[in-house]
C-alpha cells in the first residue's frame, strides 16, 4: 500500500486509481459519513413484495423533487431484486429508516431468495401505494413514493437510479402547518463505515451566515 501514499509527513494519501474496488469502496464508506439510509421497498411483475437498505442514497433536487440511489450488480453482473423491480415497473418506494425499526432494516438486508417478502421476515407493515404499485412501510416516520426519473449504468456493476418523489407518507405530528418536520419524530439512523450506524439525536444550530 505503501505506493499509494504520496504526501506531505502530516497527511496520508491515496491514489485511487491505484486501488482496487474494495479498497476504494472502504475508504469512501469510512469518510463519507453519516450516509441517511433508505429501506427501499419494491414489486415485481409478479406482484411480489422487496425490501432492501441502501446507504448509497441522498436527495439531489426539490424542483423537481428528485431522491438518487446507487443500486449494485450481483456480482455475475445479474440485477438484484432492486434493479430488476424498478426496471420492469418504473417505480419503487423510499421508505426512511428510524431508530425503532433499525433491526427490521437490518432483517431486510439479508440475502433472501428471489420472491421472498423481506418485510414479513422482519415484522413490518406493507401497505399499498397510493400513486405508485410499490408498497410502503406503515412502521417508517416517512416514506416517498417515486417514479424513475432516469438510471444512470456506472460501468457493469452498479446503477445510480433517479426517482421522482410523486406522493409522500408521515408519522402523524411529524410535519407542521408550516411544513417543518420534527427530526425526533423521524428520528433517523445513518450509516458510518463498516457495520456502525449512527442517530441523529445530537444536534446544534449553525444559522445562515449574513453578509453585514
Amino acid at each position: 500500500m505503501n505506493e499509494n501514499r504520496a504526501a506531505p509527513s502530516d497527511r496520508t494519501a491515496f491514489d485511487f486509481t491505484r486501488l482496487t474496488a474494495h479498497e476504494r469502496y472502504k475508504l469512501m464508506i469510512g469518510t463519507i459519513i453519516p450516509r441517511p439510509i433508505a429501506l427501499v421497498t419494491t414489486v415485481d411483475e409478479h406482484g411480489r413484495y422487496n425490501a432492501a437498505p441502501f446507504s448509497f442514497f441522498n436527495c439531489l433536487s426539490a424542483d423537481p423533487p428528485i431522491v438518487a440511489i446507487g443500486v449494485e450488480n450481483k456480482p455475475d453482473m445479474s440485477f438484484k431484486d432492486t434493479g430488476h423491480n424498478i426496471r420492469m415497473t418504473e417505480v419503487f418506494t423510499v421508505n426512511i429508516v428510524s431508530h425503532a425499526i433499525a433491526e427490521a432494516m437490518h432483517v431486510c438486508g439479508a440475502k433472501y431468495p428471489r420472491g421472498v417478502d423481506e418485510m414479513a421476515e422482519a415484522g413490518l407493515t406493507a401497505l399499498p401505494g397510493k400513486m405508485v404499485a410499490s408498497p410502503w412501510i406503515k412502521e417508517a416516520p416517512a416514506a416517498f413514493e417515486c417514479r424513475r426519473h432516469i438510471t444512470l449504468e456506472l460501468g457493469k456493476s452498479r446503477q445510480i437510479i433517479m426517482g421522482e418523489i410523486v406522493f409522500a407518507h408521515y408519522h402523524e405530528g411529524a410535519v407542521d402547518e408550516g411544513l417543518h418536520v420534527d427530526p425526533n419524530i423521524i428520528d433517523s439512523i445513518a450509516r458510518l463505515g463498516g457495520d456502525t450506524c449512527s442517530t441523529i439525536r445530537d444536534r446544534f444550530e449553525m444559522l445562515t451566515p449574513k453578509l453585514a
